[in-house]
């Protein structure tokens, strides 16, 4: 696909986590970065995203304020992606950001590797709080999901949802809903509080 040239001020890097669900089960697939920018893409000014590799957050430490600049090809099924481009390359930080003032939430330094993710667990964060609060932050997450309905006849259904890897402190904090997974027959599955308690009863309140 052609590629589409893309330059912006990054308004939030986050990790990008495909999440799978059928029924009572999921799994994560830690893809690597969302790269949030305030720019021009295809030349026309507007705020959008970019999908990048573990490899070139590590290359470059990108940031809240840097301005950056690169090439991408738009995701092949929406679906499946929290980004509008991704295969991201010839990047390049035309100016770094100053350091943000104040103390957090929310949390605007270079975010930790994926493993460090992976590691810390998350809970459920309501689709509002994220939207208002915390898009700029590190520990903020919006994950293409991707539900088996049924699986002995396969079917696919798909959504986004929000998540929170910050300390279970952080005063924007906010829940939300319980999350309903879809499943054979019309039966529903309701993720019950525990299992956000259980992924991340191993940090202290502000870790």
């Amino acid at each position: 696909m052609e590629k589409i040239e893309w330059m912006g001020r990054v308004l939030g890097v986050q990790p990008r986590i495909r999440l799978w669900r059928s029924f009572d089960e999921r799994g994560h697939s830690y893809l690597g970065y969302c790269l949030f920018l305030d720019g021009i893409i295809g030349g026309e000014g507007r705020e959008f995203s970019v999908g990048i590799g573990k490899v070139a957050q590590a290359k470059h430490a990108f940031r809240v304020g840097d301005e950056v600049s690169g090439v991408g090809v738009p995701v092949a099924d929406s679906r499946r992606e929290p980004v509008e481009l991704y295969r991201a390359s010839r990047l390049r930080v035309v100016r770094g950001g100053e350091a943000e003032g104040g103390a957090p939430p929310p949390w605007s330094g270079v975010p930790p590797d994926l493993e460090t993710y992976r590691w810390r667990g998350h809970r459920r964060l309501s689709a509002r709080t994220y939207g208002a609060k915390c898009r700029s932050c590190i520990w903020g997450c919006r994950m293409a999901v991707e539900m088996v309905i049924d699986p002995w006849n396969p079917r696919t259904e798909y959504r986004q949802e929000t998540f929170c890897y910050g300390p279970l402190s952080c005063t924007f904090y906010k829940a939300g809903p319980r999350r309903l997974v879809p499943g054979r027959k019309g039966m529903r599955y309701d993720e019950p509080d525990w299992v956000d308690e259980q992924e991340t009863e191993h940090r202290g309140w502000d870790e």
